[in-house]
């Protein structure tokens, strides 16, 4: 434990927003299990209606730089794959 006010205080300021960035990733994370989950289920427009939901939560977890754009781009691009293979 940090013995100086300032590193006391970062500390917690740290492990506040650890604990933050861990909620909004499983929240990302649970809306691409739901397009999965429609997807291998065969229900077309519950993916549909899953990846409408799950693309901008995805685009806002690289805004607040949880993760990166090129990780998001193939997350996206992989659901949509899925779900348009349900539809051929």
């Amino acid at each position: 434990m940090a013995n100086i006010k300032s590193a006391i205080k970062r500390a917690k300021t740290s492990e506040k927003q650890r604990q933050h960035n861990v909620a909004l990733r499983s929240s990302m994370r649970t809306a691409i299990k739901k397009v999965v989950a429609a997807s291998e289920a065969g229900d077309a427009e519950a993916a549909n209606a899953a990846f409408k939901t799950a693309e901008p939560e995805i685009d806002s977890m690289v805004n607040k730089g949880l993760i990166h754009g090129n990780k998001a781009s193939r997350t996206k691009s992989r659901l949509n794959k899925r779900i348009r293979a349900i539809g051929a």
